[in-house]
């Protein structure tokens, strides 16, 4: 599920970049190439439908990143493992811990 979701938001990122490159905000880009501003409509309907595909892939990438960032869960960590005592109450694999209080020979 979460490869769909990561290739979709890389999807909709590159569709992010073409179409942010295609227009431009003084008026100009894709919508220039369908002739002057005498067409019936052509050249707005072009900016409405650039318009509202930024704003929908910027929209799709943000809202599938906060919906995939939650389901990820981080892993949780990994308590340290506990030498076992030995028979004697002695832990395995080291010298025996002497308590502070307790101070032999002096």
């Amino acid at each position: 599920m979460e490869a769909i979701l990561s290739g979709i938001i890389m999807l909709a990122s590159i569709l992010l970049v073409f179409v942010v490159y295609v227009q431009n905000p003084k008026g100009g880009g894709l919508s220039t190439d369908f002739g002057a501003a005498q067409q019936l409509g052509g050249v707005q309907k072009t900016n409405n439908f650039i318009d509202k595909a930024t704003w929908s892939l910027a929209g799709l990438i943000a809202v599938l990143s906060i919906f995939l960032t939650i389901r990820m869960k981080s892993p949780e960590p990994i308590a340290p493992v506990q030498p076992e005592p030995t028979e004697q109450g002695q832990p395995q694999g080291g010298e025996a811990v002497q308590p502070q209080g307790d101070k032999q020979g002096q």
